[in-house]
């Protein structure tokens, strides 16, 4: 666990118990003697948290505070690391370009969740995310019919007919497709299948996709082995025909 973590960890365990051993922290957050001293170092000086060594109960404890309601200390608001607070940035941007469909309902109270996530920091979520940008490559709309036909194939195990458009050739083909799975990357739907045409594992960008046509089964689970290739052997290529 990184340093916030630990800290969090550390006030839990003094919250909960009368007091807690040098020999307990250490093992309750798998670090060092050395480290957990400069951990509760750092938390006194910089958090003023008013840790006391009790030497009749032999171990580390809040000092009561008077002043405070419950006389305990409280951290200061939820601190997120780097990879929390590009989780919840993330979420965001997704739930914000979302496009309409069925779960348009359902999108705003997960976006309000969201933000309450974020605004239990010490800083709103608008000073969050004024502060702090996450930066996307820039996505491409997807027609959503195209986009739910291709779902259903994948998951139904169907064949595809689909019109894909060659963006550099401005050329459009009939390609007869078994999908394999659908890849999001730089934000933007591929969909990465065994092309029947080409004879090939291929990738088809999604908003490439003019037309989708669900056509004959795939067959049974393992019949595909053979088109999706086992384990590492095969490679999708990120390329247009």
């Amino acid at each position: 666990m990184d340093r916030t973590e630990r800290f969090y960890t550390i006030d839990r365990l003094l919250r909960n118990r009368r007091a807690v051993s040098l020999r307990q922290l250490m093992e309750e957050l798998e670090v060092s003697r050395a480290t957990v001293r400069r951990d509760l170092e750092y938390m006194r000086d910089r958090m003023a948290a008013p840790i006391l060594w009790d030497p009749a109960l032999r171990g580390y404890c809040y000092q009561p505070d008077e002043d405070n309601e419950g006389g305990r200390y409280a951290l200061p608001g939820l601190w997120f690391n780097a990879s929390e607070v590009y989780a919840l940035l993330t979420m965001d941007h997704l739930l914000t370009s979302l496009q309409p469909g069925l779960l348009e309902p359902h999108i705003e109270p997960l976006r309000a969740r969201v933000r309450r996530l974020l605004d239990s920091g010490d800083h709103s979520a608008r000073e969050v995310q004024k502060r702090i940008r996450v930066l996307h490559m820039a996505s491409r709309q997807t027609d959503r019919r195209v986009f739910g036909c291709i779902a259903h194939a994948l998951l139904g195990r169907w064949r595809l007919t689909i019109r894909h458009l060659n963006r550099q050739a401005g050329e459009t083909t009939e390609r007869l497709v078994s999908p394999q799975r659908l890849a999001h990357y730089r934000d933007n739907w591929y969909l990465d299948g065994w092309c029947h045409l080409r004879k090939g594992l291929r990738s088809f960008a999604v908003d490439a996709i003019e037309h989708a046509e669900l056509c004959e089964h795939s067959g049974p689970k393992g019949g595909q082995r053979k088109h999706a290739g086992e384990g590492p052997r095969h490679r999708l290529r990120y390329i247009r025909r």
